[in-house]
């Protein structure tokens, strides 16, 4: 079971869009997707996201659009080995 101590952190990280500086706060997983689809665009983190944002709807947060940016790659992924089941899993 997950309990506030397991929790993913937060890693806050400052950018510029468009000149002016935003700051944006996601868990590492999702750092690590978006750093992995910005180099395979050949691009820095910052250009890959403000191309993202551009196209963004104006309801939507910046960073819901990234973690489902990162979440949609991922789940288009082969995966390498299964995730293990926790201890207290009881298969349902």
């Amino acid at each position: 079971m997950y309990g506030p101590a397991s929790l993913p952190r937060l890693q806050k990280r400052s950018l510029s869009l468009y000149g002016h500086r935003t700051s944006i706060a996601l868990e590492g997983e999702f750092w690590q997707v978006l750093e992995l689809m910005a180099r395979r665009e050949k691009l820095a983190l910052a250009t890959f996201i403000a191309r993202l944002d551009r196209y963004r709807p104006p309801e939507q947060a910046l960073a819901s659009l990234l973690r489902l940016t990162a979440l949609r790659f991922a789940l288009q992924q082969p995966v390498l080995s299964p995730i293990p089941d926790s201890p207290d899993h009881d298969g349902t």
